[in-house]
């Protein structure tokens, strides 16, 4: 009878986190639909709400360090820079080479620097999709759980149709005749109703198979995607606060490495004095890529070219980055990796079911 209470008295053991569990839920997208869905209610179409001055230093502080920790990850060592050769080597070659071209053509035409924006849209829509499902594919893991196959093409399919809406809303916003494409575009506005439907069947295939619901984390990052997407429809200019919480999600994956991966090597102390420098280290690089760089990129590139190509030069080299990170965490972030899970759930021993 002793035994008995005191085993039921005993505190449940905590839910295991990449950060704590407070942290995961809001970077994961509880802070965004804080945000963003009251904002959808209010009726008011203009989401921004704060000028460009004060963008460019939110982008700074949060936006720029997500970039910046996922060239930490893929450029710690010689072992994963050869490890990983395309993401680390190759890439990078191929797009500066690209950009070199286009700011030699430049002088005459912007047709290279519109083919590397499409590009880089496309691949953007592309890249949010995946990381929610890298999001919950996460996190249930961490909760001990896994999708099963017709789970994972259920809610697969669903963000598919997003990212294919994704691409309608960028032509429609940005052609300078969207007449063309808003047959489309309303048509996948719609089909968004079917992507959802889809997921939804996914996820309750996923809770008779269990007899519990998927993750509040998965479920909330599956969300904020379709909320992110609303937001953006209503005023395309919001695109930056998606940026931001799609920046958050992502933030707490390399963080949660760095520990691991610092925690094998020193001692508690020598950890905590890391992380401070990691995230200075993060902070005065990503200040100076967002703040210094495109301003002499400028200035040398209309040395060299003239005004047209320097003009376009903060532009290019923005998208190196954002092309070179999509393609980046393609390449690095595979929960089936062995190693990968080694590496981001190095602090928890998930139990499977």
């Amino acid at each position: 009878m002793t035994a008995t209470a005191s085993s039921s008295a005993a505190p449940a053991a905590p839910r295991p986190a990449l950060l704590s569990p407070i942290l995961d839920y809001l970077c994961v997208g509880g802070l965004s639909l804080i945000v963003f869905v009251p904002l959808l209610l209010s009726g008011r179409s203009d989401l921004v709400l704060i000028g460009a001055g004060a963008q460019a230093w939110v982008g700074t502080l949060i936006n720029m360090p997500h970039f910046m920790a996922s060239y930490r990850l893929v450029y710690r060592d010689r072992a994963t820079i050869l490890r990983h050769r395309w993401a680390s080597i190759y890439i990078p070659i191929i797009l500066f080479l690209y950009i070199v071209a286009a700011l030699w053509e430049a002088q005459t035409s912007t047709v290279l620097l519109i083919v590397l924006l499409s590009i880089g849209s496309a691949y953007l829509a592309w890249h949010y999709t995946g990381q929610v499902w890298g999001m919950m594919a996460s996190y249930a893991y961490l909760d001990g759980r896994r999708f099963e196959k017709d789970e994972r093409f259920l809610i697969r399919t669903g963000l598919r149709i997003l990212l294919v809406w994704h691409i309608s809303w960028f032509l429609y916003t940005q052609l300078r005749d969207p007449s063309k494409v808003r047959p489309a575009y309303v048509l996948l506005s719609g089909a968004t109703i079917i992507a959802f439907a889809l997921g939804v069947a996914g996820l309750a295939k996923m809770r008779r198979r269990t007899g519990k619901l998927p993750p509040a984390k998965a479920l909330i990052a599956w969300l904020s995607l379709f909320v992110w997407y609303a937001v953006m429809a209503r005023d395309p200019k919001a695109i930056f606060w998606i940026q931001i919480a799609h920046a958050l999600q992502y933030l707490a994956f390399p963080i949660r490495v760095e520990i691991n991966h610092t925690a094998r090597q020193h001692s508690a102390s020598r950890l905590a004095w890391h992380m401070v420098l990691y995230g200075v280290g993060l902070l005065v690089v990503s200040w100076i890529v967002a703040q210094v760089v495109p301003g002499a990129a400028m200035s040398i590139v209309g040395n060299i070219f003239g005004e047209q190509p320097s003009r376009s030069a903060p532009i290019l080299l923005l998208m190196f980055i954002n092309i070179h990170h999509y393609f980046t965490d393609g390449v690095i972030w595979h929960i089936s990796d062995a190693e990968v899970r080694a590496d981001l759930f190095a602090h928890v021993k998930p139990a499977r079911r």
